[in-house]
């Protein structure tokens, strides 16, 4: 993974401070460990599932889904997987309908996924579903040790697997959460976590990314106020859902009351797909007001050869420049070209990252480069970046309406 910043910043004393925070972090937030954790568990635990399977589904919200969906939607075009993968984390009773009428609930394997135990959505969607098939053996639970759903599952002799107490969910992607459906569908967890495993050695042993992180998060940091808002432009479809979990990890980790202050500050996150957004979106960012920042994702081998026929067509003769040129290599240009244009303008802040290609690898470590991303600026924002006490407000006036 290659990143290019279009902007100067010179660390100094602040992001000094801010990476000491983090190496001190290191010993008390959970996320830090997942790349190094031992996937045997996992694996073993893979092997019970009985081969007649044919879907695994996920039922929960946020962090139980978004991290795994992103990752799963990312191989999914390019993979031979053994099994599909689906989701249920939405409480739209046609969608719920929608995603059983795709299944067979005596071939799919129930993943019922809450950290808290509790989880008001997920536990609506899981009655639902349980009234569709009654056999707890075709569910695990995943939560947190000694919870109240850790404890329904061993009532009912079901399996039951943990996930670290000093993860959060929006972090979670990267540990049992995500691990187990992805490993189920047949993709290379052990890839997936080699490639968070290199971020995290370039970061803390003063890799490359170290001085890019650093700087980047400095430059947020700095201009919050200026640019509050974060454009993430990714120009793969693939990469569709990996933009819905970053807007989750950036704007539940940084849009808080600062610690030391009694300001609301944040950073709104934008994710955008190229390129059809570049026909709605980008004339925003051009012309707009100067509030915002774009990072750009660009696939670098697509490893697919399909290009524009050699055809002419009447009255169109211009567009023959077209002709035998593979669109992997068009949606590049596409990119480039927008970059181009915005860097003309001098005044809107940009980076490029380059994934190699579209695989396991690849993926885990975007996503453990934006994780490290998130708790970096969260510091130097100065927010708890791993509390979400907006979200927590909802849900118990929620509960205090349901009378739970």
């Amino acid at each position: 993974m290659k990143n290019k910043l279009y902007f100067h910043t010179t660390l100094n004393q602040k992001t000094t401070e801010a990476y000491a925070s983090i190496q001190k972090e290191r010993e008390t937030v959970g996320y830090y460990d997942l790349p190094e954790q031992d996937i045997n568990p996992i694996l073993e635990y893979c092997k019970q599932i009985p081969a007649q399977i044919e879907s695994i589904a996920v039922i929960g919200i946020g962090g139980s889904s978004l991290g795994a969906k992103a990752v799963y939607e990312f191989l999914k075009p390019v993979k031979n997987l053994q099994r599909k993968l689906y989701f249920f984390e939405s409480t739209d009773p046609i969608n719920i309908q929608n995603l059983l009428s795709k299944i067979d609930v005596t071939k799919t394997h129930f993943l019922v996924i809450s950290k808290s135990g509790t989880t008001v959505e997920t536990f609506a969607i899981y009655k639902y579903i349980l009234s569709k098939q009654s056999d707890y053996s075709y569910y695990t639970f995943i939560t947190d040790p000694n919870s109240a759903l850790e404890k329904y599952a061993k009532e009912l002799k079901a399996n039951v697997l943990h996930l670290p107490q000093n993860v959060g969910g929006r972090f979670s992607v990267l540990s049992t959460v995500g691990l187990v459906p992805l490993a189920l569908c047949g993709i290379d967890i052990k890839a997936l976590l080699l490639g968070a495993h290199h971020v995290k050695q370039s970061f803390f042993e003063q890799g490359e990314l170290q001085d890019i992180l650093l700087k980047k998060a400095l430059f947020y940091s700095q201009n919050h106020a200026q640019y509050p808002i974060n454009c993430l432009f990714a120009y793969s479809e693939s990469l569709k859902y990996f933009c819905e979990w970053y807007v989750q990890l950036w704007g539940e980790s940084l849009g808080k009351k600062q610690i030391h202050s009694a300001f609301h500050v944040g950073l709104t996150p934008i994710g955008l797909i190229g390129p059809k957004d570049q026909h709605s979106f980008l004339q925003l960012i051009m012309e707009g007001t100067r509030d915002k920042s774009v990072t750009f994702i660009q696939i670098e081998d697509f490893e697919n050869d399909v290009q524009i026929p050699d055809t002419s067509l009447p009255h169109l003769e211009a567009l023959d420049a077209l002709n035998s040129l593979p669109f992997s290599r068009l949606i590049n240009m596409q990119c480039n070209s927008v970059i181009e244009a915005l860097r003309d303008e001098e005044d809107i802040p940009l980076d490029s990252i380059l994934l190699p290609k579209i695989d396991a690898e690849n993926i885990g470590g975007l996503i453990f480069y934006y994780e490290l991303l998130t708790s970096l600026v969260g510091e130097l924002i100065d927010v708890n970046t791993y509390d979400q006490p907006g979200v927590e407000a909802a849900k118990i006036i929620l509960k205090k309406k349901l009378s739970i």
